[in-house]
């Protein structure tokens, strides 16, 4: 190799290695590779996605109204108005056994690694006892609750509270009926529009107005992309909050129905990826659907209900694409990728604080990946030293008397050494153990890091690794990033790899 080549590669290898210009709490984390230049229309959701929300007086909001029709609607005692319900009770990933009063996070094998009877951590007997069976869980089965999403987060804490107040008050405790009660009286406040009311009367209070959202849409129009916007909120709610989010935020577009070439509401996910309602126009002074379905889709028009086969007949775009941005692991990212070859990015508004924590901790992090592979050296130690231990005692049990002497004493050293490694090994255990909880309490106190169980990814982060090409803390993220971009995957080592 000539110097002048060893200088180019050397030269193209440092560049490769500079660290990217961009904080992580903004960077988008790519799952499988996806080149922008090839994506001609970019979907997008609108709760959590384009609207984030003020997720701790949202959640206050929710189970205020939950409360309330509880008392007036279900018969509970006005006394539970006066509980508390901490919002870092619940995050994402977590799944509610409803009969049984517990909640549990699994692993992405299906292990269940931690265990809440209401606000009591389970034991690590009683957790085996209850959850390591020979039976595979089923999430489907309607024993169980999947919370996947921050709309979901006061079912979990109201469960999860009122599990302790029941225990304290009932004799015979219902917690399938509590549940059920739960959330029977949270889809109300949904149904009779008493949330999204209050919402709306303050909007400031409850949704987050995002400087950089006007900038990136109009950053994808300008490149030549089309947009579209597909919501399961009804007319009336999504003129509210997108009006707040972006009119008048640039000059070039009249109203914030100008950013996109569709708009189609009550789309009814994840039933417009599966099933084949038709498209309805809906008039935007009344809200109300026509009885008529739609044969066509106009940009200057808005809809409601339809189907991702009519969609992609309409706008003759399909498949590869297509860039489809939601917040709902199962409504926007599984059920589409099973359904269509759309590629998907997930926003998880909760990743930036995720981030935040990952970067205060991270020499801890790095001392713990540290300690447990000297753990695992220190294992192999111990495992050959047990077996050399066995071997001295089959030549002892088989040897002449004149060599028994010299083997005992052999035997002796042996079961010393095997001691202090265990000694040792019991002492760094120990040391990761404390760490590696200090570590999990900085993300949440109950539950440790949405996407990780222990030493393994959670069911959740597995969930986000296969079914969301792209993920990131908010949608404005891509305004960090050419519209052209080729957002390329990290290399995924195996263990044997490493």
């Amino acid at each position: 190799m000539s110097g002048d080549t060893k200088a180019q590669i050397d030269a193209l290898l440092s560049e490769v290695r500079r660290d990217i210009d961009i904080s992580t709490k903004r960077r988008i984390y790519c799952n499988r590779n996806l080149r922008m230049d090839g994506i001609e229309l970019i979907g997008w959701d609108m709760d959590y996605t384009l609207a984030l929300y003020n997720q701790e007086r949202l959640e206050k909001l929710s189970i205020d109204l939950t409360l309330e029709k509880l008392v007036a609607n279900h018969g509970y005692p006005a006394e539970i108005m006066e509980l508390s319900f901490p919002s870092n009770l619940a995050i994402r990933g977590i799944v509610l056994d409803c009969p049984s009063g517990n909640v549990f996070k699994m692993d992405h094998h299906g292990y269940v690694g931690r265990v809440f009877h209401g606000t009591r951590e389970l034991s690590k007997e009683e957790r085996v006892k209850q959850y390591r069976t020979d039976s595979r869980i089923r999430l489907s089965s309607d024993r169980y609750r999947w919370i996947d999403t921050l709309f979901g987060l006061p079912d979990a804490v109201m469960y999860m509270t009122m599990v302790d107040w029941i225990d304290g008050h009932v004799e015979k405790p219902d917690y399938q009926k509590l549940f059920i009660d739960i959330r029977m009286s949270i889809d109300e406040a949904h149904r009779d529009d008493t949330l999204k009311t209050a919402i709306k009367a303050d909007m400031p209070g409850y949704v987050v107005k995002d400087p950089g959202l006007a900038e990136m849409l109009h950053k994808f129009r300008s490149s030549g992309k089309k947009q579209f916007l597909l919501t399961n909120s009804y007319w009336p709610y999504t003129q509210a909050v997108m009006e707040y989010l972006l009119d008048g935020e640039r000059q070039a577009y009249p109203t914030w129905q100008n950013y996109f070439d569709y708009i189609i509401v009550g789309g009814s996910k994840p039933g417009f990826f599966n099933d084949q309602n038709p498209f309805y126009e809906v008039d935007i002074n009344t809200g109300a659907a026509s009885e008529t379905p739609a044969t066509e889709l106009h940009g200057d028009r808005v809809y409601q209900g339809g189907n991702i086969h009519s969609f992609e007949e309409m706008t003759r775009v399909s498949g590869e694409r297509v860039l489809y941005v939601g917040d709902h692991i199962y409504g926007d990212m599984i059920r589409l990728k099973k359904s269509r070859g759309w590629r998907t990015a997930m926003v998880l508004q909760e990743l930036a604080l995720e981030n935040d924590c990952s970067d205060r901790y991270e020499q801890e992090i790095r001392d713990l990946e540290v300690l447990d592979r000297r753990r695992r050296n220190l294992q192999s130690e111990i495992d050959y030293e047990a077996l050399m231990l066995k071997q001295i005692q089959r030549l002892l049990d088989n040897c002449e008397e004149a060599l028994k002497p010299r083997l005992v004493a052999a035997k002796k050293q042996s079961r010393t050494t095997l001691d202090s490694l265990r000694n040792r090994s019991r002492a760094m255990q120990d040391e990761v153990t404390t760490l590696e909880r200090s570590i999990e309490r900085s993300y949440n106190p109950h539950w440790g890091a949405m996407f990780r169980e222990g030493a393994a990814t959670s069911r959740f982060g597995q969930q986000v690794s296969d079914y969301a090409d792209l993920y990131t803390s908010r949608a404005s993220n891509f305004l960090s990033y050419s519209p052209l971009r080729y957002f390329r995957a990290p290399r995924k080592a195996m263990p044997h790899e490493m």
